[in-house]
């Protein structure tokens, strides 16, 4: 059937209904909240491996006419979605009055490429309600301890995915440098700053002290931010460099995160976060998961989101994971199945499961299964910008970290990070000759954990020092 049969459209009735159209899409675009978020995926770098994971994720947060454009560059492990509910928030916060004059910024979270191997089918139909609770923990974990479970995720060989192990720096480096440049478009008054978390931060420096035929990546940028996280001026020896390189082609490609076989702790958080969002207030599924790991498990019988909780708390969570732990409350004293109490503390649990399943949103959620090995390995040899004999060895070329100008900077020092994070981007700072008025620093490392900056609500002292900070350098 036809478009113009189905609705008995004809002449001037198709010129009637086109004008509707264009007038109800002019509405919608008046009336999306200033937070609206699209995932789309752009054209990367041609790296090694299949053509098909040339391709980098943008999760745009605020209105498309933005006049200038934020993008943030997760850490460790990390996928766009955990950054969103900081970003939704700022977007908000940075909203300028009268929809004709343009609101002042848009925030682009990079979903690194390596997102691209993981199966989001069950997450996406769990999000759409289609499946159940207890399917959506069969087809990721349960199949693991029932063998009637037959329609499930398979994991990927690592002989399969060979390639990866030349995604390092100089891929993610490109990858971005294809999202900076479509964030700046054509417009000489756009504004781009360049912001990242834990390995984000290290990623954040190489971009901006790149070599790009001859031209420094600052050249693209207006400011730098460091999220608990950055490159300090040493780097690891040529040999270790090396060493770490023939190690790894005869290792795994991924990083194993917090003693977690890859993809199992991005699937542990998924389907945590995820139930944790869905079901908060009932027993947990994963209660009875015998593989789950025993310093993950509560001490009493609690609810869904308690149990999330208890695994993610700085105050209870295992040592390893405290990359993903955040301030967000404790089990209740009483109560079968105990719930949880925020108690006052910075994140609220349920923000927190939300920036890690990430409803509403398809293909991405807040952690990466995958995370590249050689990525890390690199970032060792960042040093600053400073060039380097272990930059030959992992074809790093970081280079420029003496020529950024006047470029603003912005760092805020949380639990991993704290006043290391500080002194790299003042050594940064020194480097270029960049005043003091131009670089502000702030330490939290006794109250932020390293994820909190991007959950805690609805004070935030990172994205109340992020707003001054746009505000000052993004007109």
């Amino acid at each position: 059937m036809q478009f113009g049969d189905r609705w008995n459209v004809r002449g001037t009735g198709t010129l009637a209904l086109a004008a509707l159209v264009v007038a109800a899409l002019a509405l919608l675009a008046l009336s999306a909240p200033a937070d609206a978020a699209r995932f789309e995926t752009i054209k990367g770098y041609d790296a090694p491996g299949p053509s098909k994971y040339d391709k980098v994720g943008v999760l745009e947060v605020g209105p498309r006419n933005a006049d200038n454009i934020l993008v943030l560059v997760p850490g460790t492990s990390g996928g766009a979605g955990y950054m969103k509910p900081m970003a939704s928030d700022l977007v908000k916060r940075l909203k300028r009055d009268g929809v004709a004059r343009g609101d002042r910024w848009q925030a682009w979270i990079i979903d690194r490429r390596e997102n691209l191997l993981e199966d989001h089918s069950a997450v996406d139909a769990f999000k759409d309600g289609e499946i159940t609770p207890q399917q959506y923990y069969e087809y990721y974990l349960g199949y693991l301890v029932d063998p009637d479970v037959t329609d499930h995720f398979e994991t990927i060989p690592d002989d399969d995915v060979a390639f990866a192990r030349e995604w390092g720096m100089k891929v993610a480096v490109e990858d971005i440098k294809r999202v900076v440049d479509k964030a700046a478009g054509k417009s000489d008054e756009r504004r781009v700053v360049l912001g990242g978390h834990s390995l984000g931060g290290s990623i954040v420096t190489a971009y901006a002290t790149w070599d790009f035929n001859g031209a420094a990546g600052a050249d693209d940028l207006s400011g730098l931010v460091y999220i608990d996280g950055g490159s300090g001026p040493d780097p690891i020896s040529p040999e270790d460099a090396q060493s770490s390189l023939d190690e790894l082609q005869t290792e795994t490609p991924w990083l194993s995160f917090g003693g977690i076989p890859t993809p199992f702790t991005g699937l542990f958080n998924v389907v945590g976060a995820g139930l944790a969002n869905k079901t908060p207030d009932v027993p947990p599924i994963l209660a009875d998961f015998p593989l789950l790991p025993s310093n993950l498990r509560p001490p009493v019988p609690t609810t869904t989101i308690a149990s999330y909780g208890y695994a993610l708390d700085a105050d209870t969570s295992p040592s390893s994971l405290a990359a993903a732990q955040v301030n967000a409350g404790h089990l209740a004293a009483t109560g079968d199945p105990r719930p949880w109490v925020r108690d006052g503390e910075l994140s609220p649990l349920g923000r927190v499961a939300r920036a890690f399943f990430s409803p509403n949103l398809r293909d991405i959620d807040g952690t990466a299964w995958y995370h590249p090995m050689r990525l890390t390995i690199d970032s060792r040899s960042v040093a600053a910008g400073n060039d380097n004999p272990a930059q030959d060895v992992l074809d790093v070329n970081a280079i420029h970290g003496d020529d950024l100008g006047q470029m603003p900077i912005l760092a805020f020092g949380a639990a991993l990070g704290g006043q290391r994070v500080l002194d790299a981007a003042q050594n940064l700072a020194d480097q270029s000759g960049i005043p003091a008025d131009k670089l502000t620093l702030i330490d939290r490392h006794e109250t932020y954990t390293h994820i909190d900056p991007f959950t805690a609500f609805p004070e935030n002292d990172f994205s109340s020092a992020l707003v001054d900070f746009l505000e000052a350098n993004g007109g």
